[in-house]
């Protein structure tokens, strides 16, 4: 592995989860419009400034001054039932590496470094939406798919 540390963003990594933030979306979505980003570039350094360190923790990977990695754990506390007896869970977000760092174990590394995290904060569960590109990593780290007594629905406002 190249020279990188391992640690979780602050505020005044603001500007660098936006932009990886933004390739982590080009990426996954192939292009976006000039105006969808331009909307990112808007809406997240105010979110990461209201968020950041409460409820978002960003994990993250440094090279040569800057990120080259992320993974964020989204913290959520809902009302109880059985499977989460104190209401509080996680949901996995933006786990991205850059090509020149890919391969080298950094997103595992980021995912152990979460999961501590919500062993730590007595999480209940996390959960995330595997990509095929992560699948293997997340299989290989202990997520296991679920199958669900209810239907995901959603409706656009």
């Amino acid at each position: 592995m190249m020279n990188v540390t391992f640690d979780t963003a602050n505020k005044k990594d603001i500007s660098e989860l936006t932009r990886l933030r933004i390739a982590y979306i080009m990426d996954d979505y192939g292009t976006i419009s000039e105006a969808d980003k331009y909307a990112m570039e808007e809406q997240l350094p105010g979110y990461f400034v209201r968020k950041l360190g409460k409820e978002l923790i960003a994990f993250v990977a440094r090279a040569d001054g800057q990120l080259v990695a992320t993974a964020y754990l989204l913290l959520i506390e809902k009302p109880a039932n059985p499977s989460m007896q104190n209401g509080l869970v996680g949901e996995v977000l933006s786990v991205f590496t850059e090509k020149k760092y890919r391969g080298q174990g950094i997103s595992t590394r980021l995912m152990n470094d979460l999961i501590n995290y919500g062993k730590e904060n007595r999480l209940c569960y996390i959960d995330l939406k595997a990509t095929e590109e992560g699948y293997s990593l997340y299989k290989n780290i202990g997520f296991e798919e679920r199958n669900q007594k209810y239907k995901n629905m959603r409706l656009k406002l």
